[in-house]
């Protein structure tokens, strides 16, 4: 099977769901998405059953269930300003599930 990204597969976002592996290509083709996405796609099984989401055609795609970080991880943010004379100020907070 291809390699997936999430650059890759965005430019299936707005696909006509659900589709069969030929509409996928051909909307794929006329988008103007990478050669990769159309490739990856004709690796896909035809049996004619239109794939009803991206989860179908690449199972491990990340949906708005998953943690992308852990519970515990911190975020720090620096002045922008940082070296140029003015004073440097950080930030930490841990991410809202």
């Amino acid at each position: 099977m291809g390699y997936w990204t999430l650059e890759l597969a965005s430019y299936l976002e707005d696909a006509p769901w659900p589709a069969t592996r030929e509409e996928l290509i051909d909307y794929a083709e006329r988008t103007g998405a990478p050669f990769e996405v159309t490739e990856n796609l004709g690796e896909l099984e035809d049996e004619g059953e239109p794939y009803e989401s991206m989860d179908e055609v690449w199972p491990d795609y990340p949906t708005a269930d998953d943690d992308f970080y852990y519970e515990d991880e911190y975020v720090v943010f620096f002045s922008p300003c940082a070296g140029l004379g003015a004073s440097t100020t950080s930030h930490s907070f841990s991410i809202a599930h």
